[in-house]
């Protein structure tokens, strides 16, 4: 039965930002308390069975599903249109699942994207969801876990040798979600070691590479979630997800040509999640672009039990339906609902190809009906989102882990200095740190963004370090020194619970251009790299790539 056409015309209903810019600053206050007097020690017995699932209500046409049709290489298939296909009964989630571990089997070797692949498991899973019918969007869809996540009787080891033999007896909130909402488990993602770097082992040899230049591991892909990112790129999976403490969710989108979105600080549940900060971890989706993104979203996003960061929070809205990007008579792309863009002073200046694509980017969001509007910077910006207030935050991270920091630190491998660091932050700047953070909000929530929904970023840590969400997306391509193409991307900061709008600014870009659309270049069928010919991340290189 095919969807009444009135749901895709329906305006879509956001939430309150008003109220909700003060409710975030009280909701911040009460989580930095809880970091700041030990109340943020997460739980070490843990029951067997996460939260009980929140699939999300996902009731009108998928966007972008209209042409979508059986035929040529089904791992090119979207989110949305694979989920049109299966619902239709025209695709088999068997026959999905085959296509990508078909691709697995092949390019794995080059791309190292996955840790542990659950061939069988999924084959099984595919099987039986072939049999039953569901409106669910995620309903046997192939997708990559980052291997930071709990999932239930498999190895999760952050690619640490501190968890190289950890197998959680549950799913993590988020894994659950996606399970219970038909998503069908291929695999679990390489990531830096504890999350601090790019892909690598836990000895700093390279492992996952950037899918745009996959026979060059020197180019980054991207962290930490560089697998999660690797694996849809390189069409291993349909979609994927990750964490961000401090930028490795929208880093690895913008380094290989995806859609990543990190929401607000406890819109999505990190219960069985590897910790790093209490006060700054989050979980969400690397997808194909902003429809796929919001689909997952959907089902990850709800309050938990298990994480107290996730409770009082406002409903969760229709994140699907703010990407039905419209068009006038004339086929003109048209904003879901109005946005008022801010743009931060020197944003597209210069002649360099990522100014010239954020200029052209500015220019289709305009023509689209997007209001562009120049902003300016707090006061104290640069010192309150410097080196300094970064380095002192990252002494959160030792909380977690002081019994493996008291014992042997071999067992931190490459990512040790960064560790070190942290562990001798003083506790005057920590503090501190917790006081600038609030001051910090409180310049974003109301003077930044006065005056706009959304504001262009040039770095993650602003929005990183006071839990606001941030979306990448992809913008144009350029050359790297090697002379290889590799892709841009834009960052674009909202105001808490504010992923609506970003999802729906990414859509309505999306909807005007194509480079979302584009495809890596194929491996070639020489020899991976075997470890001893691949480069190294140094201790020093871990503690500057600063994602804690």
């Amino acid at each position: 039965m095919s969807e009444p056409l009135e749901a895709a015309q329906r305006p879509v209903e956001l939430a309150d930002e008003g109220p909700a810019r003060r409710r975030f600053l009280a909701y911040m206050g009460s989580i930095t308390a809880a970091a700041a007097t030990g109340g943020a020690v997460l739980a070490t017995a843990t029951p067997a069975t996460a939260a009980e699932p929140h699939p999300g209500p996902l009731t009108g046409p998928l966007p972008g599903t209209e042409d979508a049709k059986v035929g040529g290489d089904l791992t090119e298939l979207t989110v949305a249109q694979a989920a049109a296909l299966i619902r239709a009964r025209k695709l088999s989630p068997v026959d999905l699942v085959d296509a990508y571990l078909e691709r697995i089997e092949k390019h794995e070797p080059t791309y190292q994207a996955f840790n542990t692949v659950l061939a069988d498991a999924a084959r099984k899973r595919a099987r039986e969801l072939a049999r039953k019918s569901s409106r669910n969007a995620l309903h046997g869809i192939p997708l990559g876990i980052k291997d930071n996540y709990y999932t239930d009787g498999v190895k999760t080891t952050a690619n640490s040798l501190i968890f190289k033999d950890f197998v959680p007896d549950y799913d993590a909130t988020c894994v659950a979600r996606l399970k219970a909402s038909g998503g069908i488990v291929l695999g679990k993602t390489q990531m830096g070691p504890l999350a601090t770097t790019r892909a690598t082992d836990p000895y700093g040899v390279v492992t996952s590479v950037n899918a745009w230049t996959p026979g060059d591991p020197r180019t980054n892909p991207g962290g930490s979630s560089t697998g999660s990112a690797t694996a849809v790129a390189g069409r291993l999976v349909t979609s994927s997800i990750g964490t961000q403490t401090g930028g490795s969710i929208t880093n690895p989108a913008n380094a290989q040509n995806m859609t990543g979105l990190k929401p607000t600080l406890g819109r999505c549940s990190v219960y069985g999640v590897i910790p790093l900060t209490y006060t700054r971890d989050h979980t969400g989706p690397i997808a194909r672009d902003a429809v796929d993104a919001a689909i997952m979203l959907q089902a990850l996003a709800g309050g938990d039990p298990h994480d107290p960061r996730t409770g009082g929070l406002p409903k969760v809205p229709d994140y699907v339906a703010a990407t039905r990007v419209p068009r006038s008579g004339g086929g003109r792309v048209r904003p879901p609902f109005p946005i008022r863009l801010g743009v931060l002073p020197g944003y597209a200046d210069g002649t360099s190809a990522t100014a010239k694509a954020r200029a052209a980017m500015l220019d289709t969001l305009a023509d689209a009906g997007v209001r562009i509007v120049q902003v300016k910077l707090p006061a104290e910006w640069d010192f309150l989102t410097g080196s300094a207030i970064t380095t002192a935050s990252a002494a959160e991270r030792c909380e977690t882990f002081m019994e493996y920091l008291r014992g042997d630190v071999r067992q931190f491998g490459v990512s040790l200095n960064s560790w070190l660091r942290s562990l001798f932050v003083p506790g005057h700047d920590y503090v501190s740190w917790l006081r600038l953070r609030m001051l910090l909000l409180e310049k974003i929530l109301f003077e930044l963004f006065k005056g706009v929904d959304l504001v262009v970023q040039t770095s993650v840590t602003p929005f990183d370090l006071v839990g606001c969400p941030l979306i990448g997306f992809p913008i144009g391509f350029d050359r790297n020194a090697a002379g290889l193409e590799v892709p841009i991307g834009a960052l674009v900061g909202g105001l808490p619970y504010g992923e609506q709008r970003l999802l729906g600014l990414a859509a309505t870009y999306q909807a005007s251009t194509s480079w979302h659309t584009r495809r890596p270049p194929e491996p070639s069928a020489a020899r991976p790299l075997a470890r001893q010919e691949r480069p190294r991340v140094t201790a020093d290189e871990v503690v500057a790539a600063g994602l804690l």
